[in-house]
């Protein structure tokens, strides 16, 4: 069944009005306020178990979250295995082929603290099936047990175990990409950057960003001022996602949000990148307004200072790293706070001469593609969104 959204524009732009999107999601409640959580009516479930004892509110989001294994599929192999140590799930078409297939690796999206290889299930095997390519999907470890740079260590090394085991898997050497969405957009980023003009191993064919968190600098861009109160990610949940990964914990999500954690010559430095010059107008219509700058505080970016590592945030990588990197697709959605994050590094990999296609969602939002069949339901737009992955990797 497809759930026909021909309103969406209509739809989202509704809940732009801030105020009333909080108040249905009970935001000015003292139990959200007291437990510094980004609110929705979802976290404040999650609370209530969490007072009484019964569980966390990050094991009740996985829970809820998990997503099943699926049955055997008629057109695929699939296995749970583990590279160097990281359990993967391999799909296989079983169709003959004429020669080595395409490899993907993909990592999934949650905010490095939710998802799983059952999550991602149907994306994966429509991805396969699709595409006619050998599919690796990677259970990296999530946040909070697991800190940075935990979830990019198992994805680079899930790739270097593949890259090193092609010819197993039936895999042609000159096409392999890494995929990502949302934080597993940002995986696939760093591990390409870490890969970009490597030698000794089969050099990547593509990277696909599909709406990807790239930069923790700056989270008042035009994006995030307009989607700020539009799920599935909010804007205070971007940057309590970003500290979980990193720290662990979300002390100093405020001072994050108004930009107090980054030093004015830093901020200076990275302007070139991460700013909302480098938007295209047309991005700038729809209720964004300028700030003023905030105070730098010396104590938050000494909690804080591993975001300018480019492992962790790809937008900050040195132009000598981006002008080596793969050709490039990059999906981004216009409800969506991480977009300008898209568009930034668009700029990026196309002033450094990278090729990149660019399909842009006007009536998509956050997460949209991992909704593909979701409970019998897909969002029309989510459909084209995996379908211009697919061509894309027809192409290669």
């Amino acid at each position: 069944m497809t759930l026909d959204l021909s309103s969406t524009n209509k739809f989202f732009y509704r809940l732009q009005d801030v105020r009333t999107w909080e108040s249905f999601f009970i935001s000015k409640s003292e139990l959200c306020v007291s437990l510094k959580f980004p609110p929705n009516k979802f976290d404040v479930n999650a609370m209530i178990l969490e007072k009484t004892g019964l569980c966390s509110q990050i094991t009740f989001g996985r829970y809820v979250r998990q997503g099943r294994k699926l049955g055997l599929d008629p057109k695929l192999f699939i296995q749970d295995l583990q590279f160097n140590k990281v359990p993967v799930r391999v799909y296989q078409p079983k169709a003959t082929s004429d020669g080595p297939r395409r490899g993907i690796l993909f990592f999934h999206g949650g905010g490095w603290v939710f998802g799983s290889l059952d999550t991602y299930e149907k994306v994966c095997r429509y991805l396969s099936r699709e595409s006619d390519s050998v599919v690796v999907s990677v259970q990296y470890r999530l946040a909070p047990e697991h800190k940075y740079p935990a979830a990019y260590e198992d994805c680079l090394n899930a790739t270097l175990h593949f890259l090193q085991h092609l010819q197993h898997y039936g895999v042609d050497p000159a096409r392999v990409t890494v995929c990502g969405d949302s934080a597993g957009g940002n995986l696939a980023a760093a591990v390409s950057q870490t890969l970009a003009g490597s030698s000794d191993l089969p050099r990547l064919r593509a990277q696909i960003l599909i709406y990807p968190g790239l930069q923790a600098l700056d989270f008042n861009l035009p994006s995030y001022q307009q989607n700020r109160g539009v799920p599935l990610l909010f804007r205070e949940r971007a940057a309590f996602f970003a500290l979980l990964y990193l720290n662990g914990d979300a002390l100093h999500m405020k001072e994050v949000l108004e930009g107090s954690h980054i030093p004015p010559d830093m901020r200076l430095k990275y302007r070139k990148w991460v700013s909302p010059d480098n938007i295209p107008e047309e991005f700038k219509v729809r209720g964004v307004k300028p700030l003023r700058p905030t105070d730098f505080i010396a104590e938050v970016y000494e909690t804080v200072k591993r975001f300018c590592e480019p492992n962790l945030c790809p937008l900050l990588a040195e132009d000598s790293v981006v002008h080596q990197l793969p050709e490039s697709f990059i999906l981004t959605c216009e409800y969506d706070v991480l977009r300008d994050d898209g568009l930034l590094y668009k700029k990026r990999l196309e002033d450094n001469g990278v090729p990149v296609t660019w399909y842009h969602l006007k009536d998509g939002f956050h997460g949209i593609i991992s909704l593909y069949d979701y409970c019998g339901f897909s969002f029309p737009s989510g459909k084209r969104g995996l379908d211009s992955v697919v061509n894309f990797l027809k192409s290669l």
